[in-house]
């Protein structure tokens, strides 16, 4: 017999290499002359915009509307889509629509990037996945290519917004206009198709197949039911939102939105607060923020979008579960609760683990950022890298200044934080427990 072992399935570490080589074929196809106007871009600008794709972050070190190409600008949106569902989503599909067998671990690596549980049926899930994808992002091409094309001729209204729907949705923030999307600060519809596609992107997969079967129920006159991960996700993210425009809309008033009308006050604190969340769009200059309003985003953005999604950061079940767990200990509960289910102690730990390596993370790249370039403020240090980390791309206008080693700290943040630090912890960690002992226990003093 043979002495070969099978060696465990490890989704975590499929899943890391498997960015590693969509930003490397990325970095590959940007750093070729087609894909730049001047026909030249250093290999650090390459590779920090194919990361920034591919993790859908948003941060650019050079004008995506000027620099590239029509060729650049293409495999751009590519990344940015490829990187949105995920490489392995991509690879399975290709599979199975050419009759191959979806390995085991490319199954776990699928269901556990867009479920909180394994399922059964997974060519379902392939097909829903894919179903919401394209049907967001035609119906937001359709709703902007309707502002559009009253501004530009029809093929360039088509390419603008089909590129900014998708860079939406993925809740990438990568945008071919100069000024991002400033110059539609005022413009509800572009507003509001834009939220919508960044909200939707970043519920995740597993909210938006609850909320269809929703409204089927509805339709057929059925109870409406919910998972706890659906609720936790709605509550959390409504707060956010709700929380977060109003703050900005108070502090900023007559700041960062002074000599703005009422209207325009309102659509710019809520886009910007929702854009946050992992989408990197702006339709103010940031610059322009009060130091509190600046403060209360880097939050937002650390936070995140939800599991499942789009979108990167801790995400907002982690953020709500330590909110939970604080809850239970203040009013006495043994067992932390919500909505009368209680919640697993590995979920609280996990939570725990992931907000750690999150803050030891942004403030290792902080540290060296700073060191790398002493000039750069701490605001503006700890605001790049948070949104780096959230895969978010919203800047206070330093990313094009940044030195080379500067760049690529925020190239390995950006892509910790689309894998998750927690997820690539386990990815190259050990296999099995060291072993089944377990030592005297003694008491350490705490607070």
């Amino acid at each position: 017999m043979s002495n070969l072992k099978k060696k465990p399935v490890q989704p975590p570490r499929i899943l890391a290499i498997s960015f590693l080589l969509a930003i490397a074929l990325g970095t590959g196809l940007l750093f070729l002359p087609l894909a730049s106007k001047s026909g030249h871009i250093s290999l650090i600008d390459a590779l920090f915009t194919a990361t920034s794709a591919v993790c859908v972050t948003g941060l650019t070190v050079v004008d995506t509307a000027t620099y590239f190409s029509s060729f650049g600008q293409l495999v751009i949106i590519l990344l940015i889509q490829v990187g949105g569902l995920g490489i392995m989503t991509f690879s399975s599909f290709i599979l199975m629509t050419a009759g191959r067998r979806v390995s085991l671990s490319d199954r776990l690596a699928v269901e556990g990037s867009f479920r909180p549980s394994v399922i059964s049926d997974f060519p379902t899930l392939l097909r829903d996945v894919f179903i919401f994808t394209l049907s967001f992002e035609l119906l937001g091409t359709g709703l902007l290519l309707l502002r559009f094309s009253k501004l530009f001729s029809f093929s360039r209204a088509l390419a603008l917004s089909g590129f900014h729907s998708i860079s939406a949705f993925c809740n990438a923030g990568f945008s071919i206009f100069s000024d991002n999307l400033m110059g539609f600060r005022a413009d509800l519809l572009v507003n509001l198709v834009m939220m919508i596609l960044i909200i939707s992107g970043g519920l995740g997969f597993f909210v938006l197949q609850e909320i269809k079967l929703g409204v089927k129920s509805l339709i057929k006159a059925e109870r409406v039911r919910f998972s706890l991960h659906s609720k936790f996700v709605a509550i959390i993210t409504g707060l956010i939102i709700l929380a977060g425009s109003v703050s900005i809309f108070l502090i900023d008033w007559n700041r960062g939105l002074s000599g703005l009308s009422i209207k325009e006050k309102i659509l710019a604190s809520a886009f910007q607060v929702v854009s946050a969340r992992t989408a990197g769009f702006n339709t103010i200059n940031l610059s322009s923020l009060s130091i509190a309003s600046v403060l209360l985003l880097i939050l937002v953005m650390f936070i995140g979008a939800s599991p499942g999604s789009t979108g990167g950061g801790i995400k907002t079940t982690t953020f709500g579960l330590i909110f939970v767990f604080l809850r239970s200990r203040i009013k006495g509960y043994e067992v932390p609760q919500i909505f009368s289910r209680s919640v697993r102690n590995e979920d609280i730990i996990k939570a725990y683990t992931l907000v750690s390596l999150a803050i030891s993370l942004i403030f290792a790249a902080t540290f060296f950022m700073l060191l790398v370039q002493p000039e750069i403020t701490l605001k503006e240090g700890l605001f790049e890298v948070v949104s780096a980390f959230g895969t978010v791309g919203l800047s206070l206008g330093i990313t094009p200044n940044l030195h080379p080693l500067s760049k690529l700290i925020l190239v390995i943040v950006m892509y910790l934080g689309r894998i998750g630090p927690l997820t690539m912890l386990y990815a190259f960690s050990r296999i099995k427990p060291a072993g089944h002992y377990k030592f005297v226990e003694e008491t350490i003093m705490v607070g």
